[in-house]
């Protein structure tokens, strides 16, 4: 009897190792990351700070805008930020609450794979080191993580309902994750009606009021980043080139980043050679990879400028698989482990805290912006500013209206429009999409705008310069708008 109870004692302490140690390790690398989270990560905070505070859908507390690519990484942000009463901890407490989620989902698949105890802690420490990933963090990357491991656990052990809401959740998450949902579905069958059931429960309601009353099913940052692809907004750059883009500036970081995308090439060629075929346990697995290359092949298609976070989905995959293969055939388990190490090396070398994320497109740190915006606020006075391109930090921080295309809806019919403009299909979509808008909405007039210049303009208010280790240095300028 005593020792009967000593082992449910020890079964329960062991039980709780685990998500104990991911929490305080995640909460210690969203410390570290809180000086570099990235321009797009306050758009996301800001929709959550005005959901939270004033019960407002938008960028701006005085306009509503649709624009947040992620709508349940907003909802639960805000949801966070009504208690904790801000939203960069909010944000900090829903990485850490993913990342345990993501580690409890794959201690039950690893279990149910037959695969070693160490395999979901290699796997988190391999998703928390990556470069790439730990620049996303404040988006939506490690939410759809935990999402996509759960709605694979629900998919192999046949559970059809959880499945389908996992799925509908998925899709608030990034409506494009759908595809990971797709694959697990068609391969490994876990029910159709009653996932569908699930799925449209927690969809057809925010979808339809996001159709109706947002004026869009779909966020307004599909026109945006796919005209911006069109556009060839980033000259030559686009998705399926993107990693060169990085590597010109920091090829280290590019290489321990994209490293997991060529060992699970690496790892499916090994198991091709050494036994003909995947193994049973390791199939799902293989399912989360195929999943991110499809992914990875829609995105490269599309022709959208390379957003670092937007190879987070693929990336995620391809490491639980390698990680999956690494502790179950013993091969890769050293190359994983010192790509652990020489990931956690590099992105200390700079020193700690770093100013900037290993990876971003910004054009100066967050730092800095967070200053500017500060001192927009006393400059403008509640005045109106046009953006320079980057408009996160700015309008989170500066207490006046900054306004682009992500925050005003009047901007929002031309880009419709030259969208529209490809072929009849993409025009059928937008029109079925945008069916509610209101296409009337006037641009608002900004009294002053931000530009990047060459030149000192003689009637700038204030001069900031700018610097970012892959756009290099330049000159920002409030200047009254004359347009």
């Amino acid at each position: 009897m005593i020792m009967e109870q000593a082992r449910t004692t020890g079964n329960q302490a062991t039980s709780w190792r685990l998500p104990l140690s991911v929490a305080v390790l995640s909460a210690v690398v969203f410390l570290l990351a809180r000086p570099h989270l990235i321009d797009d990560t306050f758009i996301t905070l800001a929709y959550a700070r005005n959901v939270a505070f004033h019960g407002h859908w938008g960028l701006l507390a005085d306009a509503t805008s649709n624009t947040a690519t992620s709508p349940a990484n907003v909802l639960i942000l805000a949801a966070l930020t009504i208690f904790v009463r801000d939203a960069v901890f909010a944000a900090g407490a829903l990485f850490v609450l993913c990342q345990v989620l993501l580690a409890l989902a794959l201690r039950r698949l690893g279990s149910a794979a037959g695969l070693p105890s160490g395999f979901p802690a290699l796997t988190i420490a391999a998703l928390t080191a990556n470069p790439l990933l730990l620049s996303s963090i404040g988006l939506e990357v490690t939410l759809g993580a935990a999402v996509l491991g759960w709605l694979t656990v629900f998919a192999v052990e046949k559970n059809p309902f959880a499945f389908g809401f996992a799925t509908g959740l998925l899709a608030l998450v990034r409506l494009d994750l759908i595809v990971f949902a797709v694959v697990l579905a068609v391969f490994l069958r876990p029910g159709a009606g009653r996932a569908l059931l699930g799925a449209g429960l927690i969809t057809l309601p925010w979808f339809g009021f996001s159709w109706v009353v947002l004026g869009a099913a779909v966020p307004d940052t599909v026109v945006i980043k796919t005209l911006q692809g069109a556009q060839h907004a980033w000259g030559a750059w686009n998705f399926g080139n993107g990693p060169l883009f990085y590597a010109r500036t920091s090829p280290v970081m590019a290489a321990l980043a994209f490293l997991p995308a060529v060992l699970a090439v690496l790892a499916v060629v090994t198991l091709a050679i050494r036994r003909r075929t995947i193994p049973a346990g390791l199939r799902p697995f293989a399912l989360l990879a195929l999943g991110g290359l499809l992914y990875h092949f829609g995105y490269v298609l599309l022709t959208v400028p390379p957003y670092h976070w937007y190879y987070g989905p693929g990336l995620t995959a391809a490491t639980v698989f390698v990680c999956a293969v690494a502790v179950s055939q013993r091969i890769l388990l050293g190359g994983m482990l010192a790509l652990i190490v020489a990931s956690l090396i590099a992105y200390a070398a700079v020193g700690l805290p770093r100013t900037y994320a290993p990876f971003t497109s910004n054009y100066t740190s967050s730092a800095q912006y967070a200053r500017i915006g500060a001192e927009l606020g006393t400059l403008t006075g509640g005045r109106t500013v046009g953006s320079a391109g980057e408009i996160g930090i700015l309008a989170y921080t500066c207490g006046c209206p900054v306004v682009d295309v992500f925050s005003d809806r009047g901007l929002l019919p031309a880009a419709i429009e030259a969208r529209g403009k490809e072929n009849r299909w993409t025009r059928a979509i937008l029109r079925v999409n945008y069916a509610f808008f209101d296409f009337d909405v006037r641009p608002r007039r900004p009294e002053l705008v931000l530009r990047r210049l060459a030149v000192p303009p003689p009637d700038a208010l204030a001069h900031w310069t700018l610097y970012a280790p892959t756009l290099g240095k330049q000159e920002l300028y409030l200047v009254p708008n004359k347009e």
